[in-house]
Order: C-alpha cells, then structure tokens, then sequence
C-alpha cells in the first residue's frame, strides 16, 4: 500500500507540471479561439533568459548568487516576456484580426520556430541550470503507518501547490474583473468585442503577457528539475493530452487533466509496464486522450464549440 501511495503521489506532482503548461494553452485559446503551438518556445525562451540573467545579474552588480539576484532575474524576464507579447500582437495578430482560425494558427507556429531560434541565439545553447533554492531532497510521509514511510518530492510539492495558487488567481481574474471579462467577450466573438469598444490589441497583448508568465513558472520548475536546454521547447507535446482531457477553454480542466495524466502514466509505468514490456507510459496519455477525442471531443470541463455555416 505504501508503495501504490508513492507512487499516486508521485504521478500527481508530475500531472501539476504538465497542468501548469496546459495552463498557457488554455490562456491563449480563450482569448483568440486559436491552439497556440507558440507556449512551448515561450517556454524555452523564458527559462533561457530567466537562467542567463540569473547568472548576468549578479555579476553585473558585484553581488553573490543568490535570492535577491533570482528576484531581480525574474522581474527582467517577465519584463521581457511582456515586450514579447507586445511584439507578437503588434507585428504578427494585429493584421490578422478577424481573419480564419487558421491563419492564426499558423501565425503561432511562425512564432514559434522565431523564437526557437531567436532564444539560443540571444542567450546561448549550452545547457544552463537554473537554481532558485527549492529543495531537492525528498521527504518521508505516513512513517506510523507504513514501514519506511511513503516519498515525496518537495520540488514537485512547491510546484503543485505553486500550479493550485495560480490556477485559482486565474480563475478570479477571469470571472470578476472587468479585464478578464473583455478577454472571454474576445474569445466568444472578436468582432462583436470590437464593436462594444473592447480593445482587441491592448486584449491580446495582456494574455500573451499572462502566458509568457506561466511559461515562466514553467521554465523555472522545469529549468530547474532537468536543466535548460532546446529540448524544453518540447515539454509543450506533454499538456497535448491535458487539454483534449479537460477541455480547451477551462482553468480547472487543465488542472485536472494534468492530474490524470500524470497519476495514468506513472500508475500503467509500475503495473502496466512490466506486462507490455515497457514504455507505455510515452503513449499511455495520447491514447487516452484519442478515446476522449472519439466520445467527448470538448474535454471534461470545455465548452461545445457549434459552427454554424
């Protein structure tokens, strides 16, 4: 019993991860109704200027590593990442207002390839560590009630508890202020947003923003756990799953689908894994997320979307 709770623990530590990506997902489709394949490189992007600053930083003012230089790191990057968005709605969305999903679509995978590049250009593509001084030992649990205790990771427990904080302040922001208000009045019809006064510009700007932060969040905890490197761009393929589970258009439901996800693939890893002679847990979630797609293609959470021509 112990070791199932381990291992349930475990897989919920890794679902908050992969929720907190779906995260950004979600963010951008509520706003503009189009699949961002952007969030990834946002990712990379954001870690790689988060671990170089957290280096730059300190030796610029003549000051040890530490706390204080993390803080500063983060207001740059996120200081960055806001220029970012600027950038992406003034040169890239701004003239495609209105126009077909996929057209914005392939804006975003544009976006995507630029910043891939434009990343390790800026920053360098060596594999860099990023340390904001979460603890890497685990802990034991439940000592009175199972020999040895059951483990768990404090990385992994700071970052879900991180991923319940920002998912419930999202959530406000959505439902009761005026800014996220105009932000789902965008998502539901960008012209009739526009002909109530809402500004579609200064609209997407914001949510790219918010998204760049999370992609931030992401980038630190992953950064930190396996080092920066181009490959994190990748991590996005792992929120696929998550959000075909708990539906494009809802904060909750990225929650909970990183929660299944990560809670299947490490369950059908230890006990499925030996029966079918390994690596079910690399597939296990885009099969479950084709069974949903086949008998409930909006997720558990999302909205029916009905076009109507």
């Amino acid at each position: 019993m112990g070791f199932f709770l381990e291992t349930l623990f475990g897989g919920l530590m890794v679902g908050t991860l992969y929720a907190l990506i779906a995260i950004g997902f979600v963010l951008i489709f509520k706003a503009s109704g189009v699949f961002n394949f952007a969030q990834g490189a946002m990712v990379l992007f954001s870690a790689l200027a988060m671990a170089r600053f957290s280096e730059w930083i300190p030796q610029w003012l003549g000051m040890e590593r530490g706390l204080v230089g993390n803080l500063l790191a983060i207001i740059v990057t996120l200081a960055i990442m806001v220029v970012v968005a600027w950038c992406i709605e003034h040169f890239a969305l701004r003239h495609l207002v209105n126009q077909e999903p996929i057209a914005l679509l392939m804006a975003t995978l544009g976006i995507a390839y630029f910043l891939d590049g434009l990343g390790p250009l800026i920053f360098g593509s060596q594999v860099y560590k990023i340390d904001v001084g979460m603890p890497k030992d685990p802990v034991f649990i439940m000592d009175s009630l199972f020999q040895g205790g059951v483990m768990i990771s404090l990385e992994d427990l700071y970052a879900a508890c991180l991923a319940a904080v920002l998912v419930i302040a999202l959530s406000i922001f959505f439902q009761k202020t005026k800014t996220g208000r105009a932000l789902r009045a965008v998502a539901d019809d960008h012209q009739a947003a526009q002909s109530i006064g809402i500004p579609l510009s200064r609209i997407w700007v914001i949510v790219w923003s918010v998204a760049g932060g999370v992609a931030l969040v992401v980038g630190i905890i992953w950064g930190s756990k396996l080092g920066v490197q181009y490959s994190l761009s990748l991590v996005a393929l792992k929120a696929l799953p998550v959000v075909i589970l708990g539906g494009l258009t809802s904060l909750p439901g990225a929650i909970i689908g990183g929660l299944i996800i990560g809670v299947g693939e490490k369950l059908s890893e230890v006990y499925l894994g030996p029966m079918v002679g390994g690596g079910i847990e690399t597939w296990f979630a885009y099969g479950l997320a084709l069974c949903f797609l086949l008998v409930r293609p909006q997720g558990l959470f999302g909205d029916k979307i009905i076009d109507r021509v």
